[in-house]
């Protein structure tokens, strides 16, 4: 690091609890500047093809916020090690995304400036949900939270440089950024205008597509107006982003309302806590899984009350009817099509390989091998089902020669997963091991006498859930929730 960013005996630490950046963590005004500045950094030409490219964001939004949330959480902790090895990771993961945009321009995860424009947009949207809830940051605190998020980029570049080192400097160059760098990008449209409109439930609500569709017509747009008028100006009228009327002031009375949130006793809004609870599935073994399973059984009573009232389209009904079985299409769509581009890709399976790597904490030597497992079984895909050549796989070419994809190469990938969670390499998954990967129950259906999963059972049940055929299995959680 530049001694802009390096801690010393006499300074105070720039990460750890005790921070600024971390009093936002469980502070619900936080939800609106993520939002917000997810949309900045769509804007941005790189990001944005970067995201419609690799990213599952519109697919597996819940799951992209929980990996977010907990890199987030390690990168600013206190402990070095944790820091280093997250830092590590995602570098890795950005350094296997580039392309070229729509226009022929390419794109590099791993580019400086972009990477600083990034923190850049989360810097500037936490000091905008501040003035805007009527709380507005001092110039002491706006300045040390400013030199926590340079340390951030700094610990992921080396250095912070791409950044200013003054704050009095970074609103010219964000300003700059705004007026010449950012467009109207199709990311950035998608999030506005499609994903509030399409958001897909999280895995506590699956069960309830009726009740979710309802509540989400109705905060969907809220959300979208909300985001919209907190944009830059600058960007608003370049982009040319309509203005809902009435929006500035719904969006000051939603930062107000969320900003009352500091009334509340210390502890009862928890981050961490409410991700987790929305991504409990239903055979979850987490203490606060009966409570949820009760809250799902009301709430599946309540969209059969409302199904009964309102019009219900053929795919909420299909979703709705909780058989445990799953068309092909279906599996198409919500298993291999990670990206949500309606074609299957390399793309696609990278996400599964990174999803996975994430969740097994993978050191780099696991990891390639995890993604190189992947890109064999890509190859082998691509011989056997693109067969109009354009380099890709449709739902349709799936459908049509669904039997190919448990070819020897799916088998790799499924005893490379088997190695990478069997932690202690003792040649069996024990309960903590399986939960490491799930988050689930340790099904007894799938140990042997002694309360372990072996081998082939494992790669039984990959090749299962791959076979596409029945939900509900443990890896649905994993790699079809959203």
């Amino acid at each position: 690091m530049t001694s802009a960013t390096t801690e010393t005996a006499d300074e105070a630490p720039l990460f750890g609890p005790a921070r600024q950046f971390s009093a936002f963590f469980d502070d619900p005004r936080w939800a609106l500047a993520l939002i917000r500045a997810t949309v900045l950094e769509a804007a941005h030409p790189q990001v944005g093809a970067a995201l419609l490219d690799s990213s599952t964001f519109v697919t597996h939004p819940w799951r992209r916020l929980r990996n977010t949330f907990f890199s987030l959480r390690r990168m600013f902790g206190a402990d070095p090690s944790v820091r280093e090895r997250e830092a590590a990771r995602l570098n890795r993961l950005h350094a296997r995304i580039s392309g070229s945009d729509t226009r022929g321009r390419g794109y590099d995860a791993r580019d400086r400036a972009t990477r600083a424009w990034v923190v850049a947009t989360l810097f500037e949207s936490t000091v905008t949900m501040c003035r805007l809830s009527g709380q507005p940051l001092g110039r002491e605190t706006m300045e040390q939270l400013y030199a926590e998020y340079r340390a951030y980029l700094a610990a992921l570049d080396g250095d912070a440089a791409e950044l200013p080192t003054e704050l009095k400097d970074f609103w010219r160059y964000f300003d700059g950024v705004v007026e010449n760098e950012l467009e109207n990008t199709e990311a950035a449209r998608v999030i506005l205008y499609r994903l509030f409109d399409q958001l897909p439930a999280p895995a506590l609500l699956a069960g309830v597509p009726t009740l979710w569709a309802a509540g989400r017509a109705v905060a969907g747009p809220v959300l979208g107006a909300i985001t919209v008028a907190s944009l830059p100006e600058a960007y608003r009228r370049r982009a040319g982003l309509p203005e809902m009327p009435g929006a500035p002031t719904l969006m000051q009375g939603a930062y107000l309302a969320a900003g009352l949130a500091r009334f509340l006793p210390q502890g009862w809004i928890n981050a961490e806590t409410i991700i987790e609870t929305l991504s409990l599935s239903p055979d979850s073994d987490d203490p606060r899984s009966p409570a949820a399973t009760a809250l799902r059984s009301r709430m599946k009573r309540a969209s059969a009350l409302l199904r009964l009232l309102t019009p219900l389209s053929a795919a909420a009904s299909s979703s709705d009817r909780g058989d445990g079985r799953r068309s092909a299409g279906e599996f198409f769509r919500e298993v291999l099509d990670q990206t949500g581009d309606g074609h299957l890709d390399w793309p696609d399976l990278a996400a599964m390989a990174r999803e996975l790597a994430t969740r097994l904490d993978l050191d780099e030597p696991e990891e390639t091998r995890l993604y190189d497992a992947f890109a064999a079984w890509w190859r082998e895909l691509q011989a056997a089902l693109d067969t109009d050549g354009d380099g890709r796989v449709s739902a349709d070419e799936y459908a049509a020669a669904v039997p190919s994809l448990a070819g020897p190469a799916l088998i790799r990938v499924a005893e490379v997963l088997f190695d990478a969670t069997d932690k202690d390499g003792n040649g069996t998954i024990d309960a903590d091991e399986y939960r490491t990967l799930f988050r689930t129950a340790f099904h007894r259906d799938l140990t042997t006498a002694d309360g372990t999963c072996g081998r082939s059972a494992f790669v039984g049940g990959f090749l299962s859930f791959m076979a596409g055929r029945r939900s509900g299995t443990p890896y649905d959680p994993l790699l079809a929730d959203a």
